[in-house]
């Protein structure tokens, strides 16, 4: 069932979904979903465990926030409400949204739906992979640098990452402030545009929500619009043989359908992921330092208010949060700040700024999500190898563009292989437009 045929069903026919959707989650053995809270009545959207809910166990996949529990709605969380929706189920996740594949989740990794040996993605893998199993409609993640439209593509589903400050960030667990978005997943453009309408909207309580509303967009999609459609072949030429197969694919059928391709260069590419990696932990750092054992979750043994810090945050943080809070603090110390944080800033806005230019002459930019399909469980041991996974949906987020990703094909071994469409800031519309006509022309269910 789709979200769209959802919303017309009756509520009893709902409450009959959510418990058809817990028993076959409990009996899939994905391990995407690590609780079934629910909220009042409504078409059931799975949450990620970093999206606050009054009186759910919030907990962004970590042993810090073990017994913590929410005393507040997210905005989203009162938004779906308002749309005839309602929270069902905690999605796992990567520990506080850091990692690319749910394995640093203090529950365990969850599995891709397409093949039990491969990752789902990350950080919102527990969410791609629970829409893509089929135990649930659809659901929300968050994105702080490729977390929705990497599991999306791994998963052969559809992941959205709006305009930053086009969907209030109240309520989600901050990893780096600046570049967290909540987005939709879902099973198809339509339903992410649906998903997408119910939660964007200015927000009071979030002073980088922009302050001008939008009309909705899932009742005026249209797939017959004809785009000047951006390449950017440096990208692509990263990329392994399915990724670049896929692409070649898409650009024929978007040149049949009438889409104008159009090629250009991105020159600060190679600058991308040590800009994201030394802004997302700096800000990172800052944000975590508020878990020290006395405010939220656990607290562990300790005969001083000293141990207390050191003891609570050695026992709750996994590695690869401790890494990254170890080179935040490193590139906000002194002697560093000016080397690292300043310049890479500056990098930010040279790179929001080449997008900006490729916009004056295109609609949208079409780009690989990542490098490869799903790599499989374990294989992502070394983190600047997982970091490179990222290599094409960051820069996104230094900009702050929107993007949405959808598949196109699948490799010889059945794992889908997904592709992103990107647009100028607030220009939603188009965005969702281009990618109804590229889920229609690439017809990936019935390839």
């Amino acid at each position: 069932m789709t979200l769209k045929e959802a919303l017309t069903k009756s509520n009893e026919e709902m409450a009959t979904l959510r418990a058809t959707l817990e028993e076959k989650a409990k009996s899939s053995g994905l391990n995407a979903y690590i609780g079934f809270e629910s909220l009042g009545e409504g078409v059931p959207i799975l949450i990620k465990d970093n999206i606050q809910v009054t009186g759910w166990s919030v907990t962004a996949g970590s042993k810090i926030l073990q017994g913590y529990i929410a005393p507040y709605n997210a905005t989203v969380i009162d938004n779906l409400k308002s749309k005839g929706m309602m929270a069902f189920g905690r999605a796992n996740m990567d520990e506080f949204a850091m990692g690319s594949t749910t394995e640093s989740s203090f529950y365990g990794a969850t599995l891709n739906p397409h093949g039990n040996n491969r990752v789902p993605g990350g950080s919102s893998g527990g969410s791609a992979a629970a829409v893509a199993g089929g135990i649930a409609i659809a659901a929300l993640g968050s994105d702080t640098g490729g977390s929705i439209r990497q599991p999306a593509a791994y998963c052969g589903v559809v992941g959205m990452k709006p305009t930053y400050g086009r969907v209030s960030r109240f309520g989600l667990g901050a990893y780096a402030s600046s570049l967290d978005q909540i987005g939709p997943i879902a099973q198809n453009v339509e339903d992410a545009a649906i998903l997408y309408d119910a939660i964007k909207g200015h927000d009071d309580k979030d002073s980088t929500s922009a302050d001008f509303e939008i009309e909705d967009i899932a009742n005026h999609l249209n797939s017959d619009v004809k785009l000047t459609i951006a390449v950017i072949d440096s990208y692509v030429a990263q990329a392994d043989a399915d990724i670049q197969k896929a692409f070649a694919y898409t650009v024929a059928k978007l040149e049949d359908a009438g889409h104008t391709i159009v090629h250009k260069e991105l020159s600060n590419t190679k600058y991308d992921i040590a800009t994201y990696y030394v802004l997302a932990t700096a800000e990172a750092a800052t944000n975590l330092a508020r878990y020290d054992g006395v405010r939220y979750g656990k607290r562990a043994a300790s005969k001083n208010t000293e141990e207390l810090f050191y003891n609570t945050r050695s026992e709750g943080f996994g590695d690869e949060v401790k890494r990254r809070i170890m080179l935040g603090n490193f590139v906000l110390s002194s002697g560093y700040y000016d080397a690292y944080y300043v310049k890479a800033q500056k990098v930010r806005h040279l790179i929001r700024d080449e997008f900006n230019a490729i916009f004056e002459e295109a609609d949208l930019i079409l780009s690989p999500v990542a490098p490869a399909v799903a790599p499989k469980v374990g294989a992502s041991q070394d983190p600047l190898e997982m970091y490179k996974s990222d290599m094409y949906t960051i820069a996104i987020n230094l900009a702050g563009l929107p993007a949405i990703s959808l598949p196109v094909a699948s490799n010889d071994e059945g794992m889908p292989v997904g592709l992103q469409l990107i647009a100028k800031a607030f220009n939603e519309k188009t965005l969702f437009n281009g990618a109804m006509s590229m889920e229609k022309v690439v017809n990936y269910n019935n390839n």
